[in-house]
């Protein structure tokens, strides 16, 4: 019996070895197949915010224009430098947030924090180019531009449930037309938010396209 002792053991080590290798698969197998899951949730608590974000931006959009006797607030410079009569300055207060001016170094700094705040989309990467930066774009063809800037009435646009208001950036602008929309930063799609206040996650045709039942909006 004690001749056959240290063979036993030998042979208990290699199986529990064996155990750990099948348990060491098994988990790597699990890891693979649940990773695609927990960047979907991940990918899906981010729309989830973005849309949060754009819909205080609609809300402020209808407060102001209660207030102002229902005209909707002017575009403002696409360069972020307007400190009044723009969408960046006069919307803010409406809903307690500092206008673009007041807030912090993220505007012209690139490696500074965003922090959670309504100017942002959780899964934009873009950040400052040093002089401005707007995860945001205002739909530039409802107040028209140029030349033919001017304040709209939001009754008098035919389609609100439909038109474009505020936007994903694809780039940094904080005016823009449908050039701008960034149509694939939520898994091939884009947050918009109309100007009935509805925000929706849609998947974008080619910028200018008719607009359908299934499309947005540009130009009214």
């Amino acid at each position: 019996m004690s001749a056959s002792t240290p063979r036993m053991l030998s042979l208990s080590k290699a199986f529990t070895v064996l155990e750990l290798l099948v348990v060491l698969s098994v988990i790597c197998i699990l890891t693979l197949l649940l990773l695609p899951a927990l960047a979907r949730t991940r990918d899906t608590a981010r729309t989830s915010s973005c849309l949060s974000h754009l819909k205080q931006w609609g809300i402020a959009t209808h407060l102001y224009e209660i207030d102002s006797g229902g005209w909707l607030p002017p575009d403002g410079a696409p360069n972020g430098i307007s400190t009044h009569n723009a969408w960046y300055a006069n919307l803010p207060p409406m809903i307690g947030v500092p206008s673009y001016h007041d807030e912090g170094p993220w505007r012209t700094n690139a490696l500074a924090p965003l922090g959670n705040q309504l100017w942002f989309c959780p899964s934009n990467p873009r950040r400052s180019n040093g002089h401005l930066l707007f995860h945001f774009a205002l739909n530039r063809l409802i107040n028209g531009s140029g030349r033919e800037s001017r304040r709209m009435r939001l009754e008098s646009l035919p389609a609100p449930s439909r038109t474009v208001w505020l936007f994903d950036n694809g780039q940094r602008a904080a005016v823009a037309g449908p050039g701008n929309l960034h149509r694939k930063l939520h898994r091939g799609a884009a947050n918009i938010l109309f100007l009935d206040g509805g925000v929706r996650r849609i998947h974008p045709t080619g910028a200018g396209a008719l607009a359908t039942q299934d499309q947005p909006l540009w130009n009214p």
